[in-house]
């Protein structure tokens, strides 16, 4: 019996927890500078709210002040679940991103079937960003400090 009350209890939690808008990914939106680039090189992701269900992101690496690669992003909304977007120039078609795990200070997406990465990670300590993206046994970590 107890084991069908947990099954029931779990079934109706998840049913119950379909994600409706993006207010717990607040402390994503601003912009952000990168911390941990190579010298003679940098970065910014850029977060903003479009709305309740959208928000729009910008990721940019530069080598000097020449642009080295431009991801346009989105994390929304879609049937009940968030997901992370991602269009990159070598990419036909976006890649989208489940979120695995949402807190008030981290987000988990993942995409098992994509080449790399396959999971991207942010989790924010109040001060600073730290996005990660991993697979296939490799990370890599990007530090960011929110910029003023």
């Amino acid at each position: 019996m107890k084991k069908l009350t947990a099954l029931l209890f779990s079934i109706l939690l998840t049913s119950v927890y379909a994600q409706t808008d993006l207010k717990s990914l607040e402390w994503l939106t601003g912009k952000w500078t990168r911390t941990n680039a190579k010298p003679g090189r940098s970065g910014f992701e850029i977060w903003q709210n479009i709305s309740s269900i959208e928000m729009g992101g910008l990721g940019i690496n530069l080598k000097g002040t020449d642009t080295t690669f431009v991801e346009k992003l989105k994390i929304i909304v879609k049937d009940g679940a968030v997901f992370y977007v991602a269009d990159v120039p070598q990419n036909k078609e976006p890649v989208l991103f489940k979120a695995t795990s949402i807190t008030n200070t981290s987000v988990v997406f993942e995409n098992p079937k994509h080449d790399f990465p396959k999971k991207i990670a942010y989790e924010f300590d109040g001060q600073r960003l730290k996005a990660t993206i991993s697979g296939d046994g490799k990370a890599i970590d990007y530090w960011f400090e929110r910029m003023k």
